[in-house]
């Protein structure tokens, strides 16, 4: 019902999920025209966090000292969980290193299914959007960000065969 009751809500969700020494990846955009200081929100989020800046964070991140609350800051990295490659940037890439094994994960798009880029990302398993938009708004696990991923893609293709069927 308002921005703030929105921001209880997703902090509550993110230390609901969230323990002290759970690692957090956020891809961008963890803040935008903020009502508070960034530091009355982010001293309430536990874990370890590393920050992928984006668009988004421009005005924000030059007010607070980052290393005071993120393990680290980039554009762009690659990780491994042990099972996984990852790219992870807050812009999707059409290409990045491995693009035949590892994960290209990212934040930026929201839910957006209009974009010219999208049949590209919805056809591809390897290309996954970290967005709360369509994971719950709140953080989640690799595997259940495939599956979130999964999801809202089946669901895009489910809505286009439906209106191609009812233009006939």
């Amino acid at each position: 019902s308002s921005v703030e009751e929105m921001d209880e809500v997703l902090i509550r969700n993110w230390n609901q999920r969230v323990k002290a020494n759970d690692t957090v990846y956020v891809l961008g955009d963890l803040m935008f025209r903020n009502h508070k200081p960034p530091e009355e929100y982010l001293k309430q989020l536990r874990g370890k966090k590393h920050l992928f800046t984006g668009n988004h964070d421009r005005d924000w991140t030059k007010k607070v000292q980052l290393d005071d609350y993120f393990e680290s800051v980039n554009k762009l990295d690659f990780i491994s969980d042990g099972k996984h490659q990852m790219t992870l940037c807050h812009f999707p890439m059409m290409s990045w290193p491995h693009n035949t094994r590892a994960y290209m994960v990212f934040g930026h798009i929201h839910n957006n299914t209009d974009a010219e880029y999208w049949p590209l990302i919805c056809n591809s398993e390897l290309m996954l959007n970290a967005g709360v938009d369509i994971n719950d708004f709140m953080p989640i696990t690799f595997d259940e960000m495939v599956a979130n991923n999964r999801r809202h893609k089946e669901m895009f293709i489910a809505r286009c065969q439906l209106e191609q069927n009812r233009k006939g």
